[in-house]
């Protein structure tokens, strides 16, 4: 029984450590703070759906667009087919950074579409964990606008 114990503590210890390493592996390996959605559209119609509703939306501005893929393929490297839609509206995001100078690193807003597996795939920071990581207090009404206007603008 005295040689039973020691053995099952070490036991019940390398447990504990073999599940904290695997948990730290399955954290890395999903994106923190992002929202995706998987489209039951085309790539290019997925894009172009999202571009559109932003594009027509006079609350929103266009500010820039970047094709990833495109960019790859301009020396000679070979990407999924990624596009990046980086568009805003200050009214909105304005009284954020007033309150945390630091968003000013994830604003304005961005949403990503990009294929992988035959699969489409839409991605954007949620403004849940931008308000957390960048601590933001007393905006909520302003965090949720931005929250349905992000989900509406991506659901399809």
């Amino acid at each position: 029984m005295k040689l039973a114990r020691p053995i099952i503590l070490s036991f019940i210890v390398l447990l504990s450590f073999a599940s904290c390493t695997c948990s730290k592996q399955q954290q890395s390996m999903e994106p923190t703070g992002l929202i995706v959605k998987e489209s039951n559209l085309d790539f290019e119609t997925t894009y172009a759906t999202i571009r559109d509703r932003i594009e027509n939306n006079p609350n929103l501005k266009i500010i820039l667009e970047l094709d990833h893929s495109k960019n790859a393929a301009s020396k000679g490297l070979d990407l999924r087919p990624t596009k990046l839609l980086v568009f805003g509206n200050p009214n909105l995001g304005t009284p954020l950074m007033q309150v945390s100078a630091s968003l000013a690193i994830d604003l304005p807003q961005k949403v990503m579409v990009y294929q992988e597996n035959g699969k489409v795939f839409i991605t954007y920071n949620d403004p849940a964990y931008l308000k957390q990581r960048h601590a933001i207090e007393g905006k909520d009404e302003v965090l949720a606008k931005i929250t349905g206007a992000l989900d509406k603008i991506t659901s399809l």
